[in-house]
């Protein structure tokens, strides 16, 4: 029988419960586990493709295509699994399934039943049932949203028996002067009790780097009716990174070993000394974290700044090459439209200190995005780094936007642009891809896992190559309606720019680098979503290693020539895979948009 654990919130949103639901998960696979998580998100969309990054974050994509919560992104680079779209509950998703059965099933059941399939799913390099399934209710206690998940959880523990289903409820204790306020805590704790729901564990999050009382844990303890053991704080540390070491330190595996009888499971030799490895290099990279020395420094020029999370995969990206490099990672982030000449009389003192950033940076990053609003800062920031020689890496609108600059300054094309600034433009350097809904947004990109060909011979040269091991086919998920214009493509390649990596019918360019550059390489791809803490993303380690130097960029491609590791199951990297949303160009057309189309 599956393990469950439920993971919930009170008081308010957005204190970590994701963190701290993946760092249990973790702590359960050091001891030989195997570990599945489920995200419940309560807003009635079926996705999260069509929402605003600046109020909800990043749109994390899967393999199969889905575009689910950045909550999923922590489960994926925390467990070192793979999941699918169905890992992604929403309302929008389960009122269609109950609509689309066209009976009048409960709405519970229907929740209860889609938790039981998804969690026996294999999500690991065994291929085998997960033995625990972490489950995380987005949103706090109490949301008119969430009322039909937790009644269907308040079924669900009777379903699966007391032995199998345990709660962890992640509430913020607030330090007030020095005072750990309690009342906040048993409030929720009061309110979950009501809606039948009793946590085992009571995860209280402290906003500060001070830990939790033992005043203010007993006293939660006696309010809201637990032993001393089944509470435990989660303040503030130096990387979320060594919340997993902070929960094990307060026993939270051996409790929840004998509140679910994990000692019932069988595991064997092979996962317990999986596990044993997998908490020692954890250990090495927190201890290695905290011994760093050495800074580098990467800008990264976006458009949705305001909203950190917009980014949570790329920042993710950074830190565990920095890692991997010896060194502490210093990120600028840099509105783009601070950059454009317009900034320098609308606001000055912005536009000096964006370009001051940029150009003191080690390394430049410019990310994805949609829209015009920026793009001309980003293509200047791109400029500065292909004339400077400094280390540069633009991801899907960043590839893009670096294919038009070139086209700009090196083609001599100075109208160059892309048609989702300007649809009515007569050459675009970047075109809508045919097979792809103009009117529909949700679901309608080109998604998910996908092929990339390196060209022949570029294993003598090809740094992004090297990266990948040497691998003449890589996979890396997708997410974009853009493509470089195949009109153009032999007019670019003259000028000198390099598409080591095209899709593989030859058609898409989704890799560029240029060969007489320290590091100048774009991915239409998002390598970003497969990153991992041990085994950081091949070129987002390739911009960290050039920015910190040459000599560490030498040591980094030697490394990954050795012992590069794709983070994708086998079954995943099939040629099929690239196939699922595409339909065959079309024969005998111009593939340019112009007003008229």
């Amino acid at each position: 029988m599956t393990k469950y654990i439920l993971v919930s919130g009170g008081v308010v949103s957005g204190i970590g419960k994701g963190v701290i639901a993946s760092s249990t998960g973790l702590l359960l696979k050091t001891t030989g586990l195997k570990v599945t998580a489920i995200k419940i998100d309560p807003y009635m969309n079926i996705d999260a493709g069509t929402m605003r990054p600046q109020e909800h974050g990043e749109v994390y994509v899967l393999n199969d295509g889905g575009e689910v919560d950045l909550d999923l992104g922590n489960y994926e680079r925390y467990l070192n699994v793979t999941l699918s779209r169905d890992n992604n509950i929403t309302t929008g998703k389960i009122y269609r399934e109950v609509i689309e059965k066209e009976i009048v099933p409960h709405v519970t059941n229907a929740i209860q039943d889609w938790i039981e399939r998804v969690s026996k799913i294999p999500v690991d390099e065994t291929g085998e049932e997960p033995d625990v399934c972490i489950v995380e209710l987005g949103g706090t206690v109490g949301d008119i949203e969430s009322a039909p998940f937790i009644e269907a959880m308040r079924q669900f523990q009777f379903r699966v028996g007391h032995e199998n289903f345990a709660l962890i409820h992640v509430s913020l204790v607030p330090d007030m002067h020095g005072e750990q306020k309690t009342k906040p805590t048993q409030t929720t704790v009061h309110a979950l009790r009501g809606l039948g729901l009793l946590p085992d564990l009571i995860a209280c999050r402290l906003i500060v780097q001070k830990p939790l009382e033992p005043a203010t844990k007993s006293k939660i303890s006696m309010f809201c009716h637990v032993a001393p053991e089944q509470v435990v704080g989660v303040h503030d540390v130096s990387s979320v990174y060594h919340v997993p070491l902070l929960l094990q330190s307060q026993g939270i595996i051996q409790y929840l070993q004998k509140r679910l009888n994990l000692a019932s499971i069988k595991i064997t030799p092979q996962m317990q000394e999986r596990g044993r490895s997998l908490e020692l290099r954890w250990r090495e990279l927190t201890k290695r974290q905290e011994r760093l020395l050495d800074d580098v420094t990467i800008a990264l020029v976006g458009k949705y700044t305001d909203m950190q999370d917009s980014y949570m995969s790329v920042v993710k990206s950074l830190e565990h090459s920095a890692f991997r490099c010896n060194r502490k990672l210093k990120l600028k982030w840099v509105d783009a439209t601070d950059l454009e000449p317009e900034a320098q009389n609308t606001n000055p003192a912005k536009y000096h200190d964006a370009w001051r950033a940029v150009v003191s940076a080690n390394g430049i990053l410019v990310p994805g995005g949609f829209g015009v609003r920026g793009s001309e800062g980003m293509i200047l920031a791109i400029k500065w780094a292909r004339e400077q020689k400094i280390p540069f890496l633009g991801i899907c609108y960043g590839f893009q936007l670096a294919v038009v600059e070139w086209a700009r300054n090196v083609c001599g094309m100075a109208g160059a642009t892309s048609a989702e600034f300007d649809p009515s433009a007569p050459e675009p350097i970047i075109v809508f891809m045919p097979e792809v809904s103009k009117t529909h947004m949700g679901g309608t990109m080109r998604l998910g896992l996908r092929p990339t060909v390196f060209e022949a011979g570029s294993e003598a040269w090809s740094k992004v190559r090297k990266l990948y091991g040497g691998a003449g086919k890589i996979w890396e998920r997708h997410r974009h309606r853009y493509e470089v214009n195949p009109a153009l493509i032999e007019r670019l390649t003259k000028s000198g720019m390099r598409f080591v990596g095209k899709d593989e019918r030859g058609e898409r360019m989704q890799v560029l680098e240029l060969p007489d550059h320290p590091y100048f390489v774009g991915f239409q791809a998002h390598p970003e979503f497969c990153t991992r803490p041990l085994n950081p993303s091949p070129p987002f380690l390739g911009l960290v290693a050039a920015a910190s130097g040459q000599h560490v960029l030498e040591e980094q491609l030697e490394v990954q020539l050795q012992s590069f590791k794709p983070p994708h199951p086998e079954a995943a990297m099939v040629d099929e895979a690239s196939l699922r949303h595409d339909e065959p160009r079309p024969q005998g057309e111009e593939v340019i948009l112009n007003s008229e189309q």
